[in-house]
């Protein structure tokens, strides 16, 4: 119970001194904004393994794409894997809930380092345009995007079906996946006491090609994901 409550203070003390510290990279280039959500992953992992013990293991980094544009799809189980890949990949563009850009200071960041939001469960005009908004920002940046076709956290052994957004994001870009499975909530769930002395894995696995059917693809990315899980559980 000790450790779990030095985890939360320093954690987000942490988070919010380098918030404030970058404040003034508001009127500065997104680069350096987006400095400060790898340095924000770093402090991520630095708590973990510190005050938590938490051994933290990356497999298949010789499976990253190189050279070419793809999206990240990602099991979700904690906040972990939000903050953490940032440090593996070139600051991912995240797709996330509208109200969280009305969040003082925290909205602004997501504003400015060019973060998709989307109403989730309505049909607005904004929605409509929600595939073209993700297709311009991939094509004119080297970041790849990064979706959890879970949907939402999920406990370690739960097993949803995938979105469908996720066929339609892989249809429409026409560009390669890299699925990631991670097993982050043994450690940190998304509700409860967090867990120490344990391992939390990230599986990078080889890429599934842009030349799929999207049901096809959409089976194929549950089925790899689900099964790597079963073997770093």
């Amino acid at each position: 119970m000790l450790r779990n409550f030095i985890f939360s203070l320093f954690f987000f003390t942490g988070i919010i001194i380098i918030s404030i510290f970058f404040l003034p990279s508001f009127f500065l280039p997104q680069k350096v904004v987006l400095l400060g959500g790898r340095l924000m992953g770093h402090w991520t992992s630095f708590c973990l393994k510190f005050f938590l013990s938490t051994k933290i293991i990356i497999k298949g980094t010789e499976n990253i794409i190189k050279d070419e544009k793809f999206f990240i799809a990602a099991s979700h189980q904690s906040m972990f894997e939000t903050f953490f890949l940032q440090t593996l990949f070139n600051s991912p563009v995240f797709i996330l809930k509208k109200e969280l850009l009305l969040i003082p200071i925290f909205g602004w960041y997501l504003k400015k380092i060019g973060s998709i939001s989307i109403k989730r469960g309505q049909i607005t005009k904004d929605n409509l345009s929600f595939y073209d908004e993700i297709s311009n920002v991939i094509t004119s940046s080297d970041r790849p995007l990064i979706i959890f076709p879970q949907g939402t956290r999920v406990l370690p052994n739960d097993r949803p079906p995938f979105k469908k957004g996720a066929s339609r994001i892989y249809e429409r870009l026409n560009i390669a996946c890299q699925p990631i499975a991670i097993n982050s909530g043994y450690v940190w769930p998304k509700s409860g006491r967090k867990t120490s002395n344990r391992t939390i894995t990230i599986s990078i696995m080889p890429r599934i090609s842009n030349n799929l059917d999207k049901e096809i693809f959409l089976k194929n990315l549950e089925d790899k994901i689900y099964s790597e899980l079963d073997l770093i559980n």
